[in-house]
This record gives structure tokens, C-alpha cells and sequence, in this order.
């Protein structure tokens, strides 16, 4: 089995990884999970929260997501997010205008997803409170 895999990691306003990696840890929807060379294949939604990527020399590095979808196979991972930034670009004022987005996402929905969005509202502002940690 291969030591490393190909990690792909696209926003809508940019690619912001192509590399080999050893690990990807991944914020799923139905929870965390980590994908690393030879992993069965599996598509996922995400929640907001970190995605961890561990380089081929073991370096880690962070990246805060709003959501998405990750596609992983044995040969690795494609991350396709509606925001995604670098840890270390994460402000508070981006989440600020992270949840305003997800508030109003939450009142304009139609009552049969009111319950969706207000997970999603509150995964959003939980990934907050770890940006100053």
C-alpha cells in the first residue's frame, strides 16, 4: 500500500491544496472521520468545522470549512466546500459572516428544513469558538 495519496481540496473562488498526503481528517456530517491511503470508497457531506491534513513529512495544517462534500477513494481525497479558508486566514469576522449567511439561510428556509439549518447554524458557530484556541 502506498505511504501517501492525492488530496484535492477545491472552494468556488479557489483550489486551496493539490498535494500528496498522508492523512486527511475529515468533519462528516454523521461525524469525523479519516481517510488515508487505501481507504474504501465514500462520499460524505460535511458539517462546518476543521479538516486536518497531515503532509507526507507529517507536517499538519488546518483548514476551517462551512460545508460541502468530500469524495474519498483508496488513491484519496477530493473536497469540494462552500467556504474554506486556511486556519490561520480564519477570523472572527469571517465567521461572523459565516453564521450571518447560515441566519439567513435559516430564515428563508421553508419550514421542513428549519431543523437542518439550525444544526448547520450551530456547527458554524461552535468552529468560532475554536479559532481563538
Amino acid at each position: 500500500m502506498a505511504d501517501t495519496m492525492q488530496f484535492d481540496f477545491v472552494t468556488p473562488e479557489r483550489k486551496l491544496v493539490s498535494a500528496q498526503v498522508r492523512e486527511v481528517r475529515i468533519p462528516g456530517a454523521a461525524g469525523d472521520l479519516s481517510a488515508m491511503p487505501g481507504h474504501a470508497p465514500l462520499i460524505t457531506s460535511l458539517r462546518p468545522g476543521f479538516v486536518t491534513v497531515v503532509a507526507a513529512d507529517g507536517a499538519e495544517t488546518e483548514y476551517g470549512v462551512t460545508g460541502g462534500f468530500a469524495e474519498i477513494t483508496p488513491e484519496g481525497v477530493n473536497l469540494l466546500v462552500e467556504h474554506g479558508v486556511p486556519r490561520a486566514e480564519l477570523t472572527v469576522e469571517l465567521v461572523d459572516a459565516y453564521v450571518e449567511e447560515a441566519r439567513k439561510a435559516l430564515d428563508e428556509a421553508p419550514p421542513n428544513v428549519v431543523d437542518a439549518a439550525s444544526k448547520l447554524l450551530s456547527d458554524m458557530e461552535a468552529m468560532g469558538t475554536r479559532i481563538n484556541g
